[in-house]
């Protein structure tokens, strides 16, 4: 049907036009048009008030397009957050994740203001694990080193030598020089380091709710339906799945994957608007989609992200009996890469 000769153009609407019609563009092919206009007044409004606050938005990888694509400073893994938190000037530090990210920044900007846009944006790993079953452990196996994932409480943090993220845990597991480590909390993501390195890895079984519903059903699905897809796996998946994959890291490792090998077919089993994301930056390459969704990192909004710049909530804070301790373990991991 054709457009009456009456109707506007599209670069007539404020929210298609300037600022906000250079952000669209970056996401246009994973956000129809018809939605940009509902997305563009709160994106214009947390654009002003980073500015009037000197805030950045730091997101996560699993954060949708608009969020993604169009309000946040730094995107990236738990990792690339990390440091990023470790060298941001900005005086308010806005986290587009979950809660133990948050933290994370926090206990790396003591002197800052952390805000998350949702107090329950919580991760089914980091309740897997309390700073007692940490303790538990160090007597069960005295002398032991504990790495502990970043995808835990500052609590755990403090109770561990070293933290790691699936981007860095064979680096960090090798760093120590110890025959034996426990690692915490993931058990699938020890698993898969320990068959990478000679350290003897002692696990615990937590798992991440997202990660582990996928099987090798779903990757043999996957290829059957999509002749020449490749798989990429995050080391969070069951074993099943990380022995049916073609490449198997980070959410990190996984995006340079996609940009330094331009697959014209990808499947990535992981959180689904991981695609999303990369789908926007790499028109070139066909993202088959499985859409399991983390209903935590889901509780972060752009509205929810307004309300946090505008009120000033809801602030995360460590107590210091704790955060010194934490921290010590997250720079710790800091300067493994530094090495």
């Amino acid at each position: 049907m054709e457009l009456s000769p009456l109707a506007p153009r599209t670069s007539d609407i404020p929210a298609f036009s300037g600022r906000l019609g250079e952000i669209y563009t970056k996401m246009e092919r994973v956000v129809p048009a018809v939605e940009w206009p509902f997305f563009a007044p709160d994106v214009a409004a947390i654009l002003e008030l980073k500015r009037e606050r000197n805030a950045i938005v730091l997101a996560h990888n699993y954060q949708t397009p608009e969020i993604y694509h169009g309000v946040a400073d730094i995107v990236g893994d738990s990792l690339a957050l990390a440091r990023a938190a470790a060298k941001t000037e900005a005086k308010l530090i806005v986290l587009a994740g979950v809660h133990f990210m948050a933290e994370t920044a926090k206990l790396l900007n003591p002197g800052k203001t952390v805000l998350i846009p949702d107090l329950k944006a919580g991760c089914s790993l980091a309740a897997s694990i309390t700073s007692a079953d940490v303790r538990l452990l160090r007597e069960r196996y005295p002398g032991v080193p504990v790495v502990t994932y970043v995808n835990t409480s500052a609590e755990v943090k403090a109770e561990s030598d070293i933290c790691c993220t699936s981007g860095n845990a064979i680096e960090v597991v090798e760093s120590l020089g110890a025959p034996k480590v426990i690692f915490l909390p993931d058990e699938y993501l020890a698993l898969n380091v320990a068959k990478q390195t000679r350290v003897e890895i002692i696990a615990w079984t937590g798992h991440c709710e997202v990660h582990e519903r996928f099987s090798a059903e779903d990757i043999r699905g996957f290829r059957e339906n999509h002749p020449g897809v490749i798989v990429l796996a995050h080391p969070e998946c069951p074993p099943e799945v990380i022995a049916a994959a073609d490449f198997v890291g980070s959410t990190a490792g996984m995006s340079d994957y996609v940009a330094a090998r331009r697959p014209k077919r990808v499947v990535m089993v992981t959180e689904c608007s991981m695609s999303d994301n990369l789908a926007a930056e790499h028109p070139e390459v066909d993202f088959v989609r499985p859409c399991n969704l983390c209903p935590h990192m889901k509780r972060i909004t752009l509205a929810k992200i307004r309300r946090s710049l505008e009120t000033m909530t809801d602030e995360v804070t460590v107590e210091p009996a704790i955060a010194g301790r934490a921290r010590q373990s997250v720079e710790r991991m800091l300067a493994v890469g530094r090495r």
